[in-house]
Parts: C-alpha cells; structure tokens; sequence
C-alpha cells in the first residue's frame, strides 16, 4: 500500500457516501478539489476508474462499488478500535453511526437522542433514517434498528423498546359516512389509503385475531410514501390507514381519529437494536445501548 492509500481510499468512501464531492468536501473539512485530486491520484496509482464524474453527480463505477463494499467493514473497525483507544482513557467517545427505519427514529429515538448526547458529549453520533433494508455492516454503521423477524441470524440482537402495535384508523366523519368494519373482509368496501415501500410495493396490512392471520392487499384512491401525508389523509375524511398507534396516539386522543378492528391488531415485539456477533462491541455503542434499557424500560 503506498503511503496516503488510507486516507485517500476514506477520501474515495466519503464521497461515494454523498455522491457529492461538494458535501463530501464540507464533512471532511477540506476543499472539493483536493478531493477531486486525491481520488485522481488514488485511481491512477490503482490503474482503475474508481468514479463516474459528470458535471451533474458522482457515483462509483462497479470496481469502485465493490472496493468501497470490502472497505466499510475495515473502516467500521478502525473507528471503533479508535473509540476504545479514547475510551480507555475516559468517557465513551468517538463516532456512532446508526441505520434505522423512520418509524424507529420517530417513535423511539426521536425523544432521546438529546439527552444521550448531554450525557456524553465526546460522542459523535450519526442516525441514517431510512427503510430499506440495507446491509449495515457493508455501508460503514456500527449498528442497526429493525424488528425482530428482520434481523439476520448472524446478528447479536438487543431489544430495546416496549411491545408496538398498528391499527386501522379513520375520521369520525368518513366512519359516519362509509360505515365501521368489523372484520378484515369488510375492509374491501372501503377507500383505503395505502403506503408505497421503498422496494416499490404496497404495504399489505397484516391483521391477526385469536392467532388467526390474514393479510390485506388494501385498494383505494391515494398512495404514498410519507406516513405524514397519509395521517393527514384520514383526519380530512378520505380513507381508512393503517399506521404505528404512536402516529397516531394524539390524534385518537382528540378525537380526529377513531381506531377500528382494534380486537384484529394485537401488539408485537418491538425493536432490535443489532451488531455484528463477529465484532468487538465499541464502546460508543455500549453506552448508547445500556442508556437505552435504561430510558425505556
């Protein structure tokens, strides 16, 4: 390895993660165009095109995807071994990244991520909100949050939060117009509001009563991606949804919103937080974990 190739193959991570040499350049600290000339250098001694560049956008090549892939776990462990380093000497300190899905960092994490850092300031943390159900270790975060039945089983899984629950919730006033249902079937005669997956499907909505399952391909007139939308969707009176009760828990409370099939959506085990079983735990995610248990239990 020549002398740089570290730094410059972080270079070259730093800006695949943005696609940008621009916002890569603003995390780092330094000017886009030593950047620019770093992963020019980093190529040439490589003998191999690592970037596609366009005066648009940036994104790797498929030699670049698959070196930056075979990277992120190293450069995972040599900060995590430089956390343990600082650590030893202190406080947990050093960069935490996190991957979690919005339901989580809205229902969970939203409300405690101030006051962790308050209780350590010399952590750096980071939380991706997205999801898709990416590979975490591959893509450079130290942990994940996903529910249980998503977990992969070469993961050390933690639980970290209470039982979760969805339900089928519509405005008093389209309830009055349409009707209430009383079981998953008569969901078909109504106008369902339905969430569009990362993936690209329609998220099926998953009933269960006395250990008897059905799933519910619903149909109706709007679709989206954005939960937001869809809650402000049911309060106006369009539709039925089927959302995290902690979505909706102050709208249900008010009144705007009235939860149907309540004996059809039981509660489930909630989220996971997960690491590699193979990797030393850092100490960044040690604290975050026992500051977890400790808030939400």
């Amino acid at each position: 390895m020549a002398r740089g190739d570290l730094s410059d193959l972080e270079v070259l991570a730093t800006v695949a993660g943005h696609r940008s040499f621009r916002r890569a350049a603003a995390e780092l600290g330094v000017s886009a165009s030593a950047l620019s000339h770093a992963v020019s250098g980093l190529e040439e001694r490589m003998g191999v095109r690592l970037l596609n560049r366009t005066t648009r956008s940036v994104a790797p090549t498929e030699a670049g995807e698959r070196l930056i892939a075979r990277l992120a776990p190293a450069f995972s462990e040599i900060r995590s071994a430089i956390a343990d380093a600082r650590s030893s000497m202190g406080r947990p300190a050093g960069a935490l990244r996190l991957t979690v899905p919005t339901s989580a960092a809205q229902l969970l994490l939203g409300p405690l991520l101030a006051r962790f850092l308050q209780a350590f300031p010399e952590i750096e943390m980071e939380v991706s909100a997205d999801n898709s159900l990416i590979d975490a270790v591959a893509a450079g975060f130290d942990a994940g949050i996903r529910f249980g039945e998503r977990l992969q089983q070469d993961m050390v899984a933690v639980r970290i939060g209470p039982d979760q629950r969805m339900l089928v919730v519509g405005a008093p006033a389209y309830l009055a117009r349409r009707g209430t249902p009383e079981r998953p079937h008569d969901l078909a005669g109504h106008n369902c509001l339905r969430q569009r997956l990362p993936s690209g499907g329609i998220y099926r909505w998953e009933l269960e009563k006395e250990g008897e399952p059905t799933e519910f391909e619903p149909a109706g007139s709007f679709t989206t991606n954005d939960h937001i939308v869809l809650k402000r969707m049911a309060v106006d009176g369009f539709g039925l949804t089927f959302m995290f009760e902690g979505h909706v828990a102050d709208e249900i409370r008010d009144g705007r919103l009235v939860p149907v099939l309540e004996d059809w959506c039981p509660a489930f085990p909630g989220f996971f937080l997960y690491y590699p079983s193979r990797r030393h735990m850092p100490a960044t995610l040690r604290a975050f974990i026992d500051f977890l248990k400790a808030e939400v239990f």
